[in-house]
């Protein structure tokens, strides 16, 4: 930028303004897929990143050339113990949106939930369901994740509301009442080759400059005292410094969302006999999976230990779910 006499091309993608620090380390789904199903079910789940590894699995996609071969994959481990459904909510559509008409909880919520806050069991409130029955748009299970279970210490649990997907808004609601105060395990909602998308929040990496932040191009030799800073921070007049210049500031520590990540194994830590995921002491950062866990194709945001939340896709994938040929799982 500082080389050039009158213009450059502007630096860094406008789609993630503004670049700072997330609210909170647990990520924010606000658009659910919609898919068919032929049962109920949550249309997402959430897990714990551990670590990276590396999947040898034979490619399986049609019209590559390495149809039919052995290609290594680098892949990502997320431990993902059951989720309690905790209540249900509905929603209704008004002028101003859509606005939550009722929540009941269920009876039997442990201690660990009055640390969140006091979800509360009423007595006849599921009674109320049948007279908002033509109201309702959307049904919402509420559900909690323990990271104690995964082997974290954290005691306080995750609380945040997942859609239902069904054929009807009745089948919905049974669904979510005959499962209150009970587990949903990872092997109920997706199955191994599904496509998910995967949201979190990534690591921090503090304040950088407009070099690394941005990708500006450092200025040419002997051109200024400074090398590492912008050329101009705009013109004379106006006289002012819009947003759009590249400046430093916080860098990492963002939400985002990975798209069409393809689960190639789904098992149990304990149960596993042909990989047995665990390495002697285990996990470096994390420790051992004592349950439930899968393993996605690519890289996903975040560090171990930090939540993260998947849903069904919504980008367009194949409709045809082939489950992958694992042949081993290489730990880096």
């Amino acid at each position: 930028m500082g080389h050039r006499k009158y213009s450059a091309p502007r630096r860094g993608s406008m789609a993630f303004y503004p670049r700072v620090r997330a609210r909170s380390l647990e990520s924010r789904i606000r658009t659910w897929s919609d898919p068919i199903l032929e049962r109920s079910s949550l249309l997402g789940f959430a897990g714990y990143k551990v670590t990276n590894l590396n999947v040898l699995a034979v490619d399986d996609r049609e019209k590559t050339p390495n149809y039919g071969k052995n290609i290594m994959n680098a892949s990502t481990l997320i431990a993902t113990p059951p989720l309690k459904i905790i209540g249900i909510r509905a929603y209704a559509e008004t002028a101003y949106g859509r606005n939550a008409i009722f929540d009941v909880f269920a009876k039997d919520n442990d201690k660990y939930l009055s640390k969140k806050a006091p979800f509360k069991y009423k007595e006849g409130k599921l009674e109320e369901i049948n007279a908002h029955l033509d109201k309702i748009k959307q049904v919402v299970a509420i559900v909690s994740s323990y990271p104690i279970v995964a082997s974290l210490s954290q005691k306080k649990p995750f609380v945040w509301e997942i859609p239902i997907g069904g054929k009807d808004t009745r089948s919905k609601i049974d669904y979510v009442v005959s499962n209150f105060g009970k587990q949903v395990t990872i092997k109920d909602v997706f199955e191994t080759g599904q496509f998910v998308d995967i949201s979190g929040i990534t690591r921090g990496k503090g304040i950088e400059g407009p070099i690394t932040r941005f990708g500006v191009k450092r200025k040419q030799h002997k051109s200024r005292k400074s090398v590492r800073a912008l050329g101009t921070l705009g013109p004379i007049s106006p006289a002012v410094v819009t947003y759009t210049v590249p400046r430093q500031g916080q860098r990492g520590f963002h939400q985002r969302t990975e798209y069409n990540k393809r689960i190639l194994i789904i098992s149990n830590s304990e149960k596993d006999t042909e990989f047995k995921i665990n390495p002697n002491g285990g996990f470096e950062h994390f420790g051992m999976i004592k349950n439930d866990y899968i393993i996605v194709k690519g890289s996903i945001p975040g560090v171990p230990k930090r939540l993260v939340k998947m849903r069904f896709p919504i980008r367009s994938v194949s409709k045809k779910v082939l489950e992958p040929k694992v042949l081993e799982v290489l730990a880096k």
